[in-house]
């Protein structure tokens, strides 16, 4: 009976210990070089996601490949894994994990915010070192100091969906792409378009033909909605402003004339430089509007230079455009009121 309860009690114990590392299997720090059948995981990908099986729903791509190498230069490149139900704007994985492969030849190097590291078994190889939210890494290839031949490399990379267990929800998929000796390619005038390409397996639809789902046409229209209204209040509120002025410059100048009123008088000596500066002011400021309306280009609050990319900066163009011809009407008019000052007749309080 001992016997039988040690044993028991041993299986136990060893089905706890198989249950706590099926989460080990995912390798969420980055795959092992060989997979559950001793063969090198890059080439022939993973053994524990997705039944064993590749899937198209696994979008594997790498850009900035060289077509030629030239020795010993630097290719900055960018792996991008991701569910293709993800990138079509539906729910699917959002994490996402590499291993990139050269069979040694040249050397990978990378920055130390990416989250890359040494493959496990395989140091001149590199993998993930975290499961990755966007699924986009940097790296740095550099080719060998000398003609080596043609150089063959593999790249396997799998989407999750984070459970921490490999199950038929995890999907992986594989590519291999070469890069040709020096001086094997004459690209004659097209060199440009040799210089680097993309390369990219997975579903067609997603790489090629992605369309937006109801939910982000919704959203985009909604945004585009809201936009319209602020861009029309905007309009019918400045609009609204600037006739509500000239209305009430237009009824001050009808009161006057009916009533015989006018501007109190307002000697020569201060005339003039009245006169001059609100003149001034008008004309740079009728030149300046004139300056943006022709010019291309947009003038936006906060400045781009100063900014992050993806910073949100707002169109003030046209409102500085309506500005301009504004204070400069405005002060061709303070103009107007300066002559119609100086001919006034004095009276006693003027003279004393």
């Amino acid at each position: 009976m001992r016997m039988r309860a040690a044993l028991t009690k041993t299986a136990v114990c060893l089905v706890i210990l198989a249950l706590m590392a099926i989460p080990a299997l995912g390798m969420s720090g980055g795959p092992a070089a060989l997979n559950g059948y001793d063969e090198p995981t890059v080439k022939y990908g993973c053994s524990c996601h997705n039944n064993n099986a590749t899937s198209d729903r696994a979008v594997v791509m790498i850009t900035g490949v060289p077509v030629m190498y030239d020795a010993d230069t630097s290719y900055p490149l960018t792996v991008t894994v991701a569910d293709s139900v993800t990138l079509s704007g539906g729910d699917g994985n959002t994490k996402a994990g590499f291993l990139l492969s050269s069979e040694g030849v040249g050397t990978f190097s990378w920055s130390d915010d990416q989250e890359i590291r040494q493959a496990e078994d395989a140091p001149n190889d590199v993998s993930h070192s975290e499961p990755d939210a966007d699924g986009i890494w940097d790296l740095t290839w550099t080719s060998p100091s000398e003609d080596v031949g043609q150089i063959n490399f593999w790249l396997v990379g799998n989407s999750v969906d984070g459970a921490g267990i490999p199950d038929e929800m995890d999907y992986w998929n594989i590519l291999s792409f070469s890069i040709s000796p020096p001086g094997t390619i004459t690209t004659g005038d097209d060199d440009a378009t040799l210089e680097t390409r993309t390369i990219s397996v997975g579903d067609y639809d997603t790489l090629f033909v992605i369309e937006e789902s109801e939910s982000q046409k919704e959203a985009e229209r909604q945004a585009a909605l809201a936009l319209s209204i602020y861009q029309q209040g905007n309009a019918l509120y400045w609009t609204s402003l600037v006739a509500l002025l000239v209305g009430a410059v237009v009824q001050r100048e009808v009161l006057e004339r009916r009533y015989g009123n006018g501007p109190e008088y307002l000697a020569m000596e201060l005339a003039y430089p009245q006169a001059i500066r609100r003149g001034l002011l008008s004309i740079a400021s009728f030149v300046v509007g004139v300056r943006w309306l022709s010019s291309d280009t947009a003038i936006g609050f906060p400045p781009a230079s100063i900014v992050h990319e993806g910073t949100r900066i707002t169109d003030l163009t046209g409102f500085l455009i309506g500005c301009a011809f504004f204070l400069s009407a405005w002060a061709a008019y303070g103009v107007y009121r300066t002559i119609l000052a100086t001919r006034v007749e004095r009276e006693v309080k003027d003279i004393l």
